[in-house]
C-alpha cells in the first residue's frame, strides 16, 4: 500500500524504505555503541580494582619487611597517591561514559516511537510505553540513590578510602606516628572526598537528563 493510499484511508502515511532503513541501522549502531560504552567502563573498572588489590598485596609485604619503618611510610604514601590519582581519573572517565550512555538510550527510545507511530500493529508485542519511562525500560532509573549504583559510582567509593588512607598515614607520621591522628585525619577526609565525588557525578547526572536532544520534547525522561 503506498503513501497515497494510506492517506485516502486516514492512516499514518507509509514511511519510505529508505528511512526504515536508515532507523534501523541508526538503532543497531546505537545499540552498539551503548555495548562499547559499558565495555570500556566495566574494563576501566576492573582494571583500577585489580591495580589496587596488587597495590594491597605489595603494601603488605613491605610492611613485613621494614617492620612499619620509615620505608613502609614512604612507599605506602607513593602508592596510595598513585592508586588515588588513578582512581579520579577511572571515576571521570566511567561518569563519561556512563552520559554517552543515557545519551544514547535517549536516542534508541526515540526510535522505537517511530517503530510505533508507522506500524501500530506491534504495539501488542513490543512493550509501548510512554516517554518518560522509555529510559527505565532500558535499566535507566531516576532519583539520587542511582548515583550508588553507578560504575563511577563504586569507583568514587574506593577511591575517596585510598584518598583517606593516604591522608591517616601522612597524619599519622605528622604525629609521631599516632594511629588515632591517623584515623581521625583519614576518615575526615575520606568522607570528604566521597562527598564531592558524589556531588560532582549528581551534578554531572543532573546536566545530562537536563540536556534536550530533541526540541520537540516536553523535557528530559530521566532524572539521574
Amino acid at each position: 500500500m503506498g503513501s497515497d493510499d494510506r492517506a485516502e484511508t486516514g492512516g499514518p502515511p507509509q514511511p519510505r524504505p529508505e528511512s526504515v532503513e536508515f532507523v534501523t541501522t541508526e538503532h543497531f549502531v546505537l545499540q552498539g555503541a551503548r555495548t562499547t560504552a559499558t565495555t570500556e567502563s566495566t574494563g576501566r573498572a576492573t582494571t583500577f580494582l585489580g591495580a589496587v588489590s596488587a597495590g594491597m598485596v605489595a603494601l603488605g609485604f613491605v610492611a613485613q619487611a621494614t617492620q612499619l619503618g620509615a620505608g613502609f611510610y614512604a612507599f605506602g604514601l607513593i602508592l596510595l597517591i598513585t592508586l588515588s590519582f588513578v582512581g579520579f581519573a577511572t571515576f571521570d572517565r566511567a561518569l563519561q561514559a556512563g552520559v554517552e550512555d543515557l545519551h544514547y538510550a535517549q536516542r534508541i527510545a526515540r526510535l522505537r516511537g517511530f517503530y510505533f507511530d508507522f506500524a501500530p500493529e506491534l504495539a501488542g508485542y513490543l512493550a509501548s510505553v510512554p516517554p518518560q519511562r522509555r529510559l527505565a525500560m532500558q535499566g535507566l532509573h531516576g532519583g539520587r540513590l542511582q548515583i550508588l549504583r553507578t560504575m563511577s559510582g563504586m569507583v568514587a567509593v574506593v577511591t575517596a578510602v585510598l584518598v583517606g588512607s593516604a591522608c591517616g598515614l601522612l597524619a599519622a607520621l605528622a604525629a609521631g606516628h599516632s594511629s588515632i591522628a591517623g584515623y581521625i585525619a583519614g576518615g575526615l577526609l575520606g568522607v570528604a572526598a566521597l562527598l564531592a565525588l558524589m556531588r560532582y557525578q549528581l551534578m554531572a547526572w543532573r546536566q545530562a537528563s537536563a540536556e534536550v536532544l530533541f526540541p520537540d520534547d516536553e523535557g528530559p525522561q530521566t532524572g539521574s
